[in-house]
């Protein structure tokens, strides 16, 4: 099967469409989940103790 031929192929019904989202790749900058949420409970944390150690 060539390469167009097998893009253009239909789905599986029981895959919903979920094997061609994993076949797309996209473009743009590649972060992992595990540092986002580091991030967010970063700025979190930074957040509450601020407000605790500058009360306004």
């Amino acid at each position: 099967m060539s390469k167009k031929a097998k893009k253009n192929a239909p789905l599986p019904a029981s895959s919903a469409g979920l094997l061609r989202f994993f076949e797309d790749e996209t473009k743009g900058i590649k972060v992992k989940p595990e540092i986002i949420l580091g991030i967010a409970g970063a700025l979190i944390a930074i957040s509450i103790a601020i407000k605790i150690l500058i009360p306004v």
